[in-house]
């Protein structure tokens, strides 16, 4: 089964009223059961077209103080995915990091593991009411976000990192000022496998009710 972007309710406007909350049951087993898939479990083929302009819509539909929007996308597809993985490869080796022929080759198809990445940017908007941590937290809404609307259209997706979010030079060639962060790569594609849970840490444990 497959689900057509054009069925989604159209982009809310402004001031438009919107559905109360309501039971739902489907949505609750959703994240009941959420899990990342890895990215070996991805395969093509990703979204793309409409479909992949609807989860990065529907990804960005976050809690944001002040209305700011402290985030945007850069899309790694196709030839583009091994274009960048090559140019972080001839970074670290141009700087000698790195001279092992292996782990070069490794880099350069860092960003082939799967059909589609989305480099989740997160860009500091300057505001005297909503401190930068407030944005940090809003862009990464937005990754985890993007896992739910990948998931809705039925596709896998895991949010990483990589050393590349930590790496200036790295971040420079994807793109990114001086000022921008890599809040997470979200790598997206169709799952060769069903996922399976992993421990967590039992609820419970971390809650505690405050008393005077």
């Amino acid at each position: 089964m497959t689900i057509a972007p054009s069925t989604l309710p159209p982009p809310p406007v402004e001031n438009d009223l919107l559905p109360e909350p309501s039971p739902d049951a489907a949505f609750l087993a959703r994240l009941a059961l959420r899990r990342s898939t890895k990215v070996a479990h991805l395969t093509s083929p990703g979204p793309e077209g409409e479909t992949l302009d609807a989860i990065l819509r529907l990804g960005a539909r976050v809690p944001d103080h002040g209305k700011l929007g402290p985030w945007r996308f850069i899309v790694l597809s196709g030839d583009n995915r091994h274009a960048y993985g090559q140019q972080i490869a001839a970074l670290l080796s141009n700087r000698g990091q790195v001279k092992d022929a292996d782990r070069l080759a490794q880099e350069e198809t860092r960003f082939l593991r799967a059909p589609l990445v989305v480099a989740v940017v997160f860009s500091p908007v300057e505001s005297p009411k909503v401190p930068e941590w407030e944005q940090v937290l809003s862009a990464g809404a937005v990754c985890y976000n993007l896992l739910l609307a990948a998931n809705g259209f039925g596709f896998g997706g895991c949010w990483l990192s990589e050393w590349v979010a930590y790496d200036r030079e790295a971040l420079e060639l994807l793109g990114l000022s001086a000022q921008e962060k890599l809040a997470g790569l979200v790598y997206l594609g169709t799952p060769t496998e069903a996922p399976i849970e992993r421990p967590r840490p039992f609820a419970a444990s971390r809650v505690t009710y405050w008393q005077p």
